[in-house]
């Protein structure tokens, strides 16, 4: 039996399973953007992270679906940086779209959402991707994402949009500063994951109007310039996976309801999904 080695790699951080005689050995290393790291990043990352926990197992194969990886020229970024640890091992890259969508849908169409860090969905006829809303990433759109949803906890902190008590839980748990924050968005490496961050904020502080706003509005854009896009979606499930789908899937049950939608299975990570694929 082939010993296979699947990676879900999102921009926070990257799940592995190696899949071998039938027994299953997890890592976690951070995440691996070929938008935010090059190739010889990402090689160091695989050797200070991932190949002493993997104790030199060679897997046969590597299937590894990654955020960024639809673009080619990314995908070989990856790709390259993964052959210099597994020279004879066949790699195979893939967005990690198509990972959430294998994870969600298995063989069976479906609508697929990503709502973690960043966002993204599409419409998956049971092998194949046919249809994607464009992602345009953190800065253009990422509706209903982590990085989405911490910008407006920022927004509403630095506006003092909040009221008194929110002011004071924001200062209580963050403890930061305007100065801080705008370094940090404008000026340090991985701004996206630095803005999801502040999506706790949200789920930690349920039941305040103006968390349950910001959390509705949030999902609900996601909605309105992507699943909306699709036909597909008035007569199909509607899955989803990631942290803030699976944070709020109280809400999203509720925007289902109220759009007349079918909610599907909603998973935290595509992990399980993706090992049940594959061992199909």
């Amino acid at each position: 039996m082939k010993s296979i080695l699947i990676a879900d790699s999102g921009s926070t951080k990257t799940e592995w399973c190696l899949l071998s005689e039938g027994k299953k050995k997890k890592v976690t290393t951070q995440g691996l953007s070929p938008y935010f790291l090059n190739e010889s990043q990402i090689s160091e990352i695989l050797k200070k992270e991932l190949m002493p926990k993997l104790k030199q197992a060679v897997p046969d194969e590597i299937f590894f679906y990654g955020t960024g990886c639809s673009n080619p020229a990314n995908a070989n970024i990856v790709k390259n940086a993964i052959r210099q640890h597994f020279k004879k091992t066949t790699i195979k890259i893939e967005h990690d779209l198509m990972g959430a969508a294998k994870a969600l849908c298995g063989n069976e169409k479906g609508v697929a959402c990503i709502l973690g860090t960043g966002s993204n969905s599409c419409f998956y006829n049971g092998k194949k991707i046919v249809k994607n809303s464009p992602g345009l990433g953190y800065v253009l759109g990422d509706e209903g994402s982590g990085a989405y949803m911490g910008k407006k906890v920022i927004q509403y902190y630095l506006y003092n949009t909040f009221d008194e008590d929110l002011m004071e839980r924001f200062k209580a748990k963050f403890n930061t500063n305007a100065v801080e924050i705008l370094e940090a968005v404008y000026k340090k490496p991985l701004p996206n994951r630095y803005l999801a961050s502040f999506a706790i904020f949200l789920a930690e502080n349920r039941g305040h109007f103006m968390i349950e706003n910001i959390i509705e509005d949030g999902l609900n854009d996601f909605f309105f310039n992507h699943v909306y896009k699709y036909r597909e979606s008035w007569t199909m499930p509607i899955h989803f996976i990631g942290s803030i789908a699976f944070g709020f899937k109280d809400v999203l049950k509720d925007l289902c309801n109220s759009y007349e939608l079918q909610l599907g299975r909603v998973l935290k990570n595509p992990m399980e999904g993706l090992i049940k694929y594959h061992q199909q």
